[in-house]
């Protein structure tokens, strides 16, 4: 029986791994001074999307006559996308619901007239995935490890109110231990197999809303490896907020930012709040069932530029908030290769058709870049550790192969010392490993 299940709950993507003493196709692992060896395994899905040891953190419902009067068919995951694509306008799509997880102003939405809090939603995502696991899901394990961000998304984020919604859905599990532990200190414990030496590890963790750093001493004793936390930092931003810059400049001036409305004798500029919202793509669905979302409506008759605003109320009607992420998704990966990269967003027509250069890109990042090297300079103050004392550097996550970030560290630490690998797993498989340790309460956040 395992002894302990890592939840990683993650922006994007959800991973969930058990610890076990043995198995096959197991990552093995040190138990980091625990009293024997420890491997992992990751929970494998089976969806009507296929199998994977890795699910998108989306979910759909849909209204289902077969299942009663006010029942709701739910998928999540890669099932959930699809089956969003497959019924346009009959499907309510949720994607990246961890982003409301701090904020005090998500107080929860109607889905086919049914109201979800977030704990419903993290609760019905992961029954999915449990549905999904079938045999392979845990039972009678002794602790759920979850892992936490540093600082969570938003503006203004209270990570005490996300860790009592994380524990109201949890606890309908009947786990007899919840644990929370930081996500890059989980990822440093995955990294730490590999080591064959005493050494100062720092993680970044690059999730789809939070940048988080862990800085972590590894040392081995007679013939045991034993880890010492010694700080960390953070900052609720990430790879979607670069997606939300790349809406902010070419798509946002052509549904309206910029644009004025009459109101009696004064002529007034259309609220930016609307396109704050629009921006964060993966918010549209809540976005289109809120008073903002009725005002924004309101306006079209007394816009100057109406077709602007007709359209921009045409994508969030039409749910086209998936699709713009790809677009945007696939221009930001090829800029990551490329000088220069093409955007394509047919519900734009022409207007969806750019050419984006990287240094165009990163003009519109900067200040973001400039708030993840600033936390990164926190670690490394707070717990004055130069950057000549740090033996390795583990990147982790998609946002670490934008070509600026990664050049935040290529300018401090040797290209020697850098390493990537691992980024769906390595939180998850950390996170098991940490479920292990009799000191665990050393471990959690």
């Amino acid at each position: 029986m395992a002894e302990a299940l890592g939840l990683d709950f993650g922006t994007t993507n959800t991973v969930m791994a058990l610890s076990d003493s043995v198995g096959a196709d197991s990552v093995g692992a040190n138990s980091a001074g625990a009293d024997r060896q420890a491997a992992t395994h990751s929970i494998r899905f089976s969806s009507p999307a296929g199998t994977s040891d890795s699910m998108r953190t989306a979910l759909s419902f849909m209204k289902d006559r077969n299942l009663g009067a006010g029942a709701l068919k739910v998928e999540a995951g890669q099932a959930a996308i699809r089956a969003f694509i497959d019924n346009p306008g009959d499907c309510r799509f949720l994607q990246s619901i961890k982003t409301f997880a701090a904020s005090a102003l998500f107080q929860g939405t109607l889905i086919h007239a049914r109201r979800f809090q977030f704990e419903d939603l993290m609760e019905v995502f992961l029954r999915r995935l449990e549905a999904y696991a079938g045999d392979g899901w845990p039972s009678g394990t002794k602790r759920i490890v979850a892992g936490r961000p540093v600082h969570f998304a938003g503006a203004n984020p209270d990570p005490q109110l996300a860790i009592t919604r994380y524990n109201a859905a949890l606890t309908r599990f009947g786990f007899p231990e919840i644990h929370y532990v930081y996500e890059p200190v989980a990822a440093a414990f995955y990294f730490a197999q590999h080591l064959k030496q005493d050494a100062t590890v720092l993680v970044a963790d690059f999730g789809g809303g939070t940048t988080d750093y862990s800085l972590i001493r590894f040392a081995t004793s007679a013939g045991k490896l034993s880890a010492t936390p010694v700080g960390h930092s953070g900052v609720g931003l990430a790879g979607d907020q670069f997606d939300a810059r790349i809406i902010e400049h070419l798509v946002a001036p052509e549904i309206g930012k910029g644009s004025q409305f009459r109101s009696f004798d004064k002529v007034l500029d259309v609220p930016n709040n609307y396109y704050t919202s629009f921006s964060r793509w993966n918010q549209l669905s809540v976005f289109k069932t809120s008073r903002e979302y009725a005002d924004l409506k309101s306006l079209v008759r007394q816009s100057l530029e109406p077709d602007k605003l007709e359209l921009f109320i045409d994508l969030v009607e039409h749910d086209e908030g998936y699709p713009l992420y790809q677009a945007v998704s696939a221009t930001k990966m090829a800029l990551s290769s490329a000088d220069e990269a093409e955007f394509r967003f047919a519900p734009l027509g022409r207007a969806g058709e750019k050419s984006v250069k990287r240094a165009e890109f990163e003009g519109w990042i900067a200040e973001d870049l400039a708030r993840i090297e600033g936390a990164l300079d926190d670690v490394l103050t707070t717990t004055n550790t130069a950057p000549g004392a740090i033996d390795k550097v583990f990147l982790t996550g998609g946002t670490s192969f934008v070509p600026a970030v990664r050049k935040i560290f290529t300018d401090r630490f040797d290209a020697s010392r850098i390493e990537t690998g691992g980024e769906l797993v390595s939180i998850a498989h950390g996170l098991a490993l940490i479920g292990e340790r009799d000191d665990i309460a050393q471990w959690v956040a």
